[in-house]
């Protein structure tokens, strides 16, 4: 599962193995856009940055943060700009997609949709065995992402099975 966590300066990026209960780092980083490039030329760095990291690590899903509007419409703007052709470059590969909203992300995580960034670098670390919390933030932010999706996914993966196996008993239960 790759997970996102996109920005027009920083979009963070993380690869992570989710089987069962258990997640593996397979790679993370940060694509950087320099301040003083264009809007169109920053966007297709994300895209190509994006693109290799597709091509190289082929992730079955692809993992999106939803954009947390604060009081800062045009950080949201540029946000939903580089959320825009992430979603893009998912859907021109046949990615499906999911999403979290940041509070899913630190409850998965951490336990609490009040964490800090602190709190959930720590956890970060912690469910993925790494030595190290990732930096910057955006990327471990992508991996927190990725986590989030894959606990979600489980879950509903584990309540469909449920629901699947309460259905048949019932049915059995009404056959003579």
């Amino acid at each position: 599962m790759l997970g996102i966590d996109p920005g027009i300066e920083r979009t963070g990026w993380g690869v992570v193995d989710c089987r069962g209960q258990g997640f593996a780092s397979i790679g993370y980083g940060c694509i950087v856009t320099p301040k003083t490039d264009s809007l169109p030329k920053r966007l297709l760095a994300i895209y190509e940055g994006l693109l290799n990291v597709i091509e190289r690590y082929r992730p079955d899903i692809v993992a999106a943060e939803q954009i947390f509007f604060a009081s800062n419409a045009k950080s949201a703007i540029s946000v939903g700009h580089s959320r825009g052709v992430c979603l893009f470059l998912a859907g021109s590969k046949d990615l499906p997609v999911e999403e979290v909203t940041p509070l899913q992300v630190k409850s998965a995580v951490v336990g609490y949709g009040s964490a800090t960034k602190e709190q959930v670098g720590l956890m970060v670390k912690q469910i993925l065995g790494l030595t190290d919390v990732p930096k910057p933030d955006d990327t471990c932010d992508a991996l927190a992402v990725a986590i989030a999706a894959g606990v979600q996914r489980s879950f509903s993966a584990h309540l469909a099975q449920s629901q699947g196996r309460s259905g048949r008993a019932s049915r059995s239960e009404e056959e003579p």
